[in-house]
């Protein structure tokens, strides 16, 4: 349920409708919008049957939010999300771009990729540091070791660091060295991390689970959200089906669809989707065209020698040409990159 208050209500008005429902047992989160606050009633909403929230002092319409997700859904609070990420915006006009290795391999080479990210106009290197891999034998990434890495980097170049936590034990470590909080695919039902990291300040990138709905998508968010942590970023990255020339399906109709369900920012990872290089530039121009807020790319210099999804990974050279691209496209829809 929805508590919409009157432009003109006093600040006393909603601390007591806060307070009321606290004394329910609900929980209230308030959202301020350019015109209207509302206050999310969050939890058994059978108790409010009896209280008439309507006749309280300050209240212009007591609404129900239909959708099982509440505070991530368009019901409940119309403007878009911003994320902001010092002094970046993910979900204003300017559309973000994400890149880098999809595993910290070495010094040199992160220095090399970021210097040539860097030379493209990117703000935002990725690179995990923890890597959750099929084999128990592949490369597993360096741990603490590679957070370090990936800090080293953001001091000379000042770009942000996008890094995937796993697990619950490591949530202060990342928090130490990241800017920028990814959950992966397999962990985007891991519960008891959604948790963790909603009790976090740090944006958080929440990937969509490879077989998953776009209402269980929805769902998961809002483990983050209700634990207080609003910066939460959507990112599609494909769908498994029975198709085997990609790596994966992308969902390009999630984008406008979750901008219509969901406030929050939407961003799209063609590299993980397609799983092939010569595709990711057609699939980042698509996302784009489809009104994604970002894009996270897999960009490597030697993809040939690459630890980790090399086959996926641009060179420098062709996410130079997706990026000019790219732009093309933003420019035509309204945007900038």
């Amino acid at each position: 349920m929805i508590i919409v208050l009157k432009p003109d209500h006093k600040e006393s008005d909603l601390h007591r409708i806060v307070r009321r429902l606290e004394d329910l047992g609900l929980g209230a989160h308030i959202s301020k919008g350019e015109h209207r606050t509302i206050i999310g009633a969050i939890g058994d909403e059978r108790v409010l049957r009896e209280v008439p929230m309507e006749s309280f002092p300050g209240v212009e319409s007591v609404l129900p939010i239909l959708k099982p997700y509440k505070l991530v859904s368009r019901e409940f609070k119309e403007e878009n999300t911003i994320v902001q990420v010092n002094g970046h915006q993910i979900g204003g006009d300017e559309i973000q771009v994400i890149a880098g290795p999809c595993a910290v391999e070495s010094r040199e080479v992160l220095e090399e990729i970021a210097g040539e990210l860097t030379a493209a106009g990117v703000h935002f290197l990725r690179g995990g540091a923890f890597k959750p891999r099929t084999s128990p034998y592949s490369f597993q990434g360096w741990g603490e070791k590679g957070l370090k890495l990936l800090a080293g980097v953001r001091e000379r170049t000042g770009m942000m660091i996008v890094t995937e936590l796993m697990d619950p034990r490591d949530t202060v470590l990342l928090c130490k060295y990241a800017d920028i909080i990814q959950i992966g695919t397999r962990n985007m039902a891991n519960f008891r991390l959604l948790t963790e990291v909603g009790n976090i300040d740090k944006p958080v990138i929440l990937k969509r689970g490879m077989s998953a709905t776009i209402k269980e998508f929805l769902m998961s968010a809002e483990y983050i959200a209700a634990q207080g942590n609003e910066k939460v970023i959507l990112c599609e990255r494909g769908i498994r089906t029975f198709e085997t020339e990609t790596r994966n399906t992308l969902d390009i109709s999630a984008v406008p669809l979750l901008k219509n369900l969901t406030h929050l920012p939407v961003i799209v990872d063609p590299s993980h989707a397609v799983g092939r290089a010569d595709l990711v530039p057609a699939m980042a121009r698509a996302s784009v065209a489809a009104g994604a807020d970002g894009l996270l790319v897999e960009v490597h210099v030697r993809p040939e020698e690459a630890l980790s999804d090399g086959p996926q990974s641009l060179r420098p050279e062709a996410f130079a040409v997706m990026m000019e691209e790219c732009r093309r496209v933003a420019v035509a829809i309204g945007r900038t990159m």
